[in-house]
């Protein structure tokens, strides 16, 4: 049984929150021994980035709970959807954006927002961008991310066993 899934975690720039989520996301595959059936990316909407790494703020954040951040930013595609399984965006106006690229057909049961899967989400879908904030700004998107990730988790582990 070698069938994969793959999922992109997508925001604006591809420097703070998708990198966040993406480098928590591939602690807890590891973590449960999934790495070579769960391929894990992350990317912007925006091009301002492309090739910098995480926020220094981000990574030092991440690093303090343990968390390696090794991506580099990149600009999502639409032909980006054609091979991914779970495409999360972190608020409205990045999955309006990823809406605009492809047929809503194409994106059923693909495209969601990353926050409809946090139990805590209180109807509150967005992940606040934290780059022009504080500190704390930063802290409060870790743990929204950290108590989503496992959350995802099951789903791909769905799309997997429907792919055996």
């Amino acid at each position: 049984m070698n069938s994969t899934v793959e999922v992109c975690f997508v925001c604006l720039g591809n420097i703070c929150r998708s990198p966040l989520a993406q480098g928590v996301f591939e602690a807890l595959v590891k973590q449960e021994g999934l790495q070579d059936r769960v391929i894990i990316s992350s990317a912007g909407v925006g091009n301002w980035h492309v090739g910098s790494p995480p926020d220094p703020r981000m990574q030092e954040t991440a690093r303090k709970h343990g968390i390696h951040l090794h991506s580099r930013a990149r600009q999502f595609q639409a032909s980006d959807f054609k091979r991914m399984d779970l495409v999360l965006a972190m608020d409205h106006t990045n999955l309006s954006t990823l809406q605009q690229m492809r047929p809503a057909a194409e994106l059923h049961d693909k495209l969601f927002l990353f926050r409809s899967f946090d139990p805590e989400n209180n109807g509150d879908l967005e992940v606040p961008d934290p780059y022009y904030g504080g500190g704390k700004g930063f802290e409060t998107v870790f743990q929204m991310v950290e108590r989503t990730c496992p959350k995802v988790l099951q789903q791909l582990k769905k799309k997997l066993a429907k792919k055996a």
